[in-house]
């Protein structure tokens, strides 16, 4: 271990929520805190001071301050909690083996302030040094405490992390192990959601709201919030502030928010820009727990003095530039937004970072009978951001379905994580904002070449569950479907119409969104015809003829519900005059069926002027209406995926065997001390690093002269005789492009002819020769990671050799990847067959390709330094799978945890 207090000041200081939603700092000790943490101390109880030192000693917590802050040394690691410049806890490990218990263990301490236990205060900062200590390859805690310190052993038993105690006297010992496994993970992410739900309360259920800005003549933005606010029946307190006013609109008006006669838990803040650091602080002042920012323009000094201002007074926020936050709660009432009209009370919890689209949603879930349960409009989103919106609507009680329109992510991992446990309980939705935006980046490996962001979101969508759509109206007509049907078991879908034209266009659109038509057995065949007019045809689609009646139309429906080997009906429908039944009426045949139904039924309405309409049922729900097949075929195939996504368990990471961390994070270091600006590994240290994981590897022998170069040649011979040389380089990635590669060389003369080629044609730049034995038939694959500055690790896998760039046959999962994660990425490329052997062709390992896959996820969650790896081609076979060519680039990185509690 090598941690000082000098690394500790590199760290910046990072702001998160307590239980109870206040906002406190975690920073690294300083030594200018000595007399604030002396006091933290003097102020304590004696038994406080007893539990925490054996004994009531005034001159414990004055050695335990020198310790925090004396010079550094290796192995110790201070942090405190600190709120509004106060510091209310510290928790310091010291390494080294002090205890005794081994190189890799800590001893820990915490101390938290008298009258602030029970908040989080020791679970927040021990949260923090675990993932210190971790990225110190500190691999358990250990304290001595009095048995009777329940206090404690309740914190260390409540982390999440195994923990053993031992017992002596009146005095326990606990170990705590610091594995990162899904069981810690998930009970920070509990605490994280109680703490975040808390922190909303006063912007999203506030008891008293003010509106700063808010002139008496009308135009003016905050005017209009008010407005909304008083028009729409907020049942709190309302107020707002201007100094040359008394009233506006009916709602008192007072001078400042320290004027006020009740403290605001919300203040919506409407002033000119330069006017928004000051009016902010004086919130934070006057002890606002949440601030909403509509204004926009802020120049950079005066966002820092926002956001300054929120973390300092521990207020969340929402904005700047946005349009608002609504709660539709009838006991509540709030819509603190300047849209044209209220949106309608419902379901749907909406969050949007573009104001425009945001007022195109409420539109379109009122206009559809949806209606919103909350919404917020994020803008910049300094703050509060979609990740916030989704704890929220998981614990309102109200949310059955999310909307989002993000344009970015603040920490897309622990969004990640928490979509996916959202989406066990309720459809979430986005548009794939930015599709066009392919950002190839300018890096020279076939991976990078290949990532791109919107394959990265995309990677984000599917691994977390999310639907993702293309539009906002695509998002309102999956919304429609899911919000009124039920989800199918699977995509065969059966099309009713009465025209057959209008029924060859849905089944194309079927077909399109990837949606399958089943053919009937001869009995449902019989029984259908049975029902239907004469003339009518029963393939798929039914064409049931103009003649249909109402009834004939609801029957036949009906008895498709309890048709074996189908999912879903898709209704199409157009106007005639030949049957007595009008549109209307056989709409309305679709809308009598007693009681839900199990299956999902749609209708397509070709005259229909809307896109999709929600049309009442007489069970009391409603049935979607597409105006045009495609829309109702694509909702219809988010549906049938999102049956998928939740009828598979989630999925786990694998357990690794033959992996060596420790010796992976030296070869790391070692090349990064010599190379500090990074770069491409040299063939031998790419080796080594691959071996710590195990990395299936062709055999290869690395030659800087002819006469080694033909050494190496007889010694791997032994395999088949014929040997490949590919020159090296720094910076050398696409060797065939460079025609820096001889294959298939066989004897001497040949060898030592490829290396005065190679070595006549790259002189200037050559450092030597890789040669390995030439390999056997089989199918070339391509396995990659980058790591994204935001996303973190991609993991790319397709089809290989020298075609990769040209087919594209990729797919992408964001590491650390699970069992199922691995599956869909062999699944998914359009070479998937040629794995499982198509065509009579034998099958490749795939539980080695699976490894290989879990290897190079692992690989890229252990270094943070791993810019790009590139595995080029993979060889693929019945018997093994190999890879023939690697290439990985490390950047001077530090260690970033996603998971850990901290806002943005």
């Amino acid at each position: 271990m090598t941690t000082t207090n000098a690394d500790q000041l590199d760290r910046p200081p990072v702001h998160a929520l307590l239980a109870d939603g206040t906002t406190v700092c975690i920073r690294p000790v300083v030594p200018g805190d000595h007399d604030q943490l002396e006091g933290l101390y003097a102020e304590m109880c004696p038994e406080n001071l007893r539990l925490r030192f054996f004994a009531a000693s005034r001159r414990s917590g004055a050695m335990a301050a020198d310790r925090a802050c004396a010079p550094s040394r290796t192995g110790h690691r201070a942090l405190l909690a600190e709120m509004q410049g106060r510091v209310i806890g510290l928790a310091e490990y010291e390494g080294g083996d002090v205890a005794g218990d081994g190189a890799d263990s800590a001893e820990i301490s915490v101390a938290v302030a008298d009258g602030l236990h029970h908040r989080g205060v020791g679970t927040l900062l021990v949260e923090h040094l675990v993932s210190a200590a971790r990225a110190e390859g500190i691999t358990a805690f250990t304290a001595d405490a009095l048995s009777e310190n329940h206090e404690i052993l309740r914190l260390f038993g409540d982390l999440g992390l195994r923990v053993t105690r031992r017992f002596d006297g009146p005095e326990v010992r606990c170990t705590v192990a610091l594995d990162e496994d899904d069981a810690y993970l998930s009970a920070v992410e509990v605490r994280g959601l109680r703490a975040g739900v808390a922190s909303l309360q006063a912007l999203l259920r506030p008891d008293v709201v003010a509106v700063v800005g808010a002139g008496r003549k009308p135009g003016s933005v905050g005017r209009a919030i008010l407005h909304h606010l008083h028009s729409g029946g907020f049942t709190r307190r309302l107020f707002a502030v201007n100094p040359s006013a008394t009233s506006i609109l009916g709602v008192p008006c007072h001078p400042s928010v320290t004027a006020l006669p009740r403290t605001p838990d919300l203040v919506v803040v409407a002033v000119p820009a330069a006017a928004v650091p000051v009016t902010a602080e004086e919130c934070g002042e006057a002890g606002v727990r949440a601030v909403l920012v509509v204004t926009a323009g802020l120049d950079a000094d005066q966002a820092q003095a926002l956001r300054s201002a929120c973390r300092t007074h521990g207020m969340r926020l929402v904005g700047p530039n946005c349009l608002g936050i609504v709660n539709t709660e009838p006991e509540l009432k709030l819509d603190a937004t300047f849209a044209a009209g209220h949106p309608r009370p419902g379901t749907a919890g909406v969050a949007v970072q573009s104001g425009g689209i945001g007022i195109a949603l409420l539109d379109g879930l009122s206009r559809l009978g949806i209606g919103v349960s909350s919404f917020a409009s994020l803008g910049d989103k300094y703050d509060v951001s979609g990740n916030d919106m989704l704890q929220w609507w998981e614990s309102d009680g109200r949310t059955g379905l999310a909307l989002l329109h993000l344009e970015s992510f603040g920490n897309p991992r622990a969004f990640s994580r928490t979509a996916r446990r959202a989406t066990r309980r309720m459809p979430v939705l986005t548009v794939d904002a930015g599709r066009t935006d392919a950002g190839r980046r300018a890096a020279a490996s076939h991976t990078a070449a290949a990532a791109t962001r919107t394959m990265t979101r995309q990677a984000l969508f599917t691994q977390a569950g999310i639907t993702a759509t293309r539009s906002v109206g695509e998002l309102l007509e999956t919304a429609a479907l899911l919000d009124s049907q039920p989800l199918p078991e699977g995509s065969r879908v059966t099309i009713v119409t009465n025209a057959g034209g209008a029924g060859v266009l849905t089944a194309d659109a079927c077909a399109e969104a990837g949606l399958t038509l089943p053919t009937f057995t001869p009995a449902t065949t019989d029984d259908l015809l049975a029902v239907l007019p004469e003339g009518a045809a029963v393939g798929n689609p039914i064409d049931a003829t103009a003649a249909v009646t109402e009834e004939q139309l609801g029957t036949c429906v009906d008895r498709l519900m309890r048709c074996a080997g189908i999912d879903a009906v898709l209704v199409a429908l157009v106007p005639t005059a030949v049957a007595e039944a009008t549109g209307d009426d056989l709409v309305r045949a679709l809308t009598r069926a007693p009681g839900r139904r199990a299956r999902p039924v749609a209708v397509v309405r070709l005259e229909q002027d809307r896109s999709v309409e929600l049309l009442p049922a007489a069970d009391g729900g409603t049935i979607p209406a597409y105006a045009e097949p495609h829309a109702a075929a694509r909702a219809l195939a988010h549906a049938a995926h999102r049956a998928a996504w939740l009828a598979r368990p989630a999925g786990t990471v694998p357990d690794l065997t033959d992996v060596d961390t420790r010796r992976a994070h030296e070869i790391t270091e070692e090349f990064l001390r010599t190379h500090p600006d990074g770069g491409w590994l040299d063939p031998r240290t790419c080796a080594d690093l691959l071996s710590c994981y195990a990395v299936p590897q062709i055999p290869w022998s690395w030659a800087e002269t002819e006469d080694q170069a033909v050494l190496a040649a007889d010694r791997l011979r032994g395999f088949d005789g014929r040997v490949v040389m590919k020159a090296h380089w720094p910076g050398l990635v696409h060797k065939s492009q460079q025609h820096a590669i001889h294959l298939d060389l066989r004897g001497d003369a040949q060898v030592r002819a490829a290396f005065r080629d190679l070595d006549t044609r790259f002189a200037d730049l050559m450092t030597g020769v890789v040669l390995q034995p030439l390999a056997d038939r089989g199918t070339e694959l391509f396995a990659g990671v980058v790591q994204d500055e935001v996303f973190g690790p991609l993991i790319l896998f397709g089809l290989g050799g020298t075609a990769t760039e040209v087919l594209a046959d990729h797919a992408a999962r964001l590491a650390p990847l699970t069992d199922h994660d691995v599956h869909d990425l062999i699944t998914s490329p359009r070479c998937a067959p040629l794995l499982s052997g198509a065509h009579g062709s034998a099958p490749v390992d795939l539980e080695d390709l699976e490894q290989l896959l879990l290897r190079l996820s692992r690989l890229a969650a252990d270094l943070p330094q791993l810019a790009e790896a590139d595995f080029n081609p993979v060889l693929a076979t019945p018997g093994q799978i190999t890879v023939l060519d690697a290439r990985i680039r490390l950047l001077p990185r530090r260690p970033h945890d996603p998971h850990l509690r901290r806002l943005r």
